[in-house]
């Protein structure tokens, strides 16, 4: 599951050059000095990740509780099972659709970020980049399945920690050497690697709840969550 997220957050970040390479481009740091420009985009990646952290945090807490009430196995199954339904259903009735909610939540954050870049700080870019991090993205939400299935606090944490860092290279890139070198037929293999990996996850989350005893794979949770709960 560490490798999982990593790679998870690697993918997302094709994912959003692949699908609108301007959008990656979102922090404003044109009119900036060289020195500054390189501040303002490290500052806007940590806030990013500190936001995805601390949701990690959150359904990482969550996780746990259902784990120790011993629910952890058939929430993974139920989740992998979900994970794989929704990229069978975008992929045949190519349902990919915003949800009311989603919009509007959506432009409430954006009118937040703009107000937030008009301080031309540098700690505006860590603000502007916490609060890009609670933008809905499909891929956020895989990485939280992801996080909340890790049974524990600690876990939730570094998952969404590690899908944070998998954003890195790729983002980092294009802010720096721009996204001219991304090619329409390189996004479109992009784009098509998404369900594939997202399916893979899927797949590693019902493995886990079955409890097959796979070292990495299906580890063996034996009675822990029962165990924790005993007093004497």
């Amino acid at each position: 599951m560490v490798w999982a997220a990593f790679i998870l957050g690697l993918i997302s970040s094709f994912h959003c050059v692949g699908m609108c390479g301007p959008l990656a481009m979102a922090v404003p740091v044109q009119d900036l000095t060289p020195v500054r420009k390189s501040i303002a985009i490290i500052l806007y990646h940590s806030g990013r990740i500190l936001t995805y952290t601390f949701l990690g945090l959150l359904f990482g807490l969550l996780g746990r509780h259902l784990f120790i009430a011993g629910y952890q196995q058939w929430i993974s199954i139920t989740l992998g099972i979900i994970i794989l339904t929704v990229i069978l259903q975008q992929k045949l009735f190519k349902q990919n659709s915003s949800s009311f909610i989603s919009q509007k939540l959506t432009g409430t954050l954006n009118n937040w970020m703009r107000l937030i870049w008009s301080r031309h700080s540098l700690f505006s870019s860590l603000l502007f980049g916490a609060v890009n991090g609670l933008l809905p993205c499909g891929m956020v939400y895989y990485a939280l399945v992801g996080a909340f299935s890790a049974g524990s606090l600690s876990g939730g944490v570094f998952f969404m920690m590690l899908f944070g860092i998998g954003t890195l290279p790729l983002m980092l890139s294009v802010h720096f050497l721009g996204a001219s070198y991304l090619t329409p037929a390189f996004r479109s293999r992009m784009r098509k690697m998404v369900p594939v990996f997202v399916g893979f996850m899927g797949v590693l989350l019902i493995l886990r709840g079955l409890n097959l005893g796979i070292p990495y794979i299906s580890p063996f949770l034996g009675n822990e969550a029962s165990q924790a709960i005993n007093c004497h």
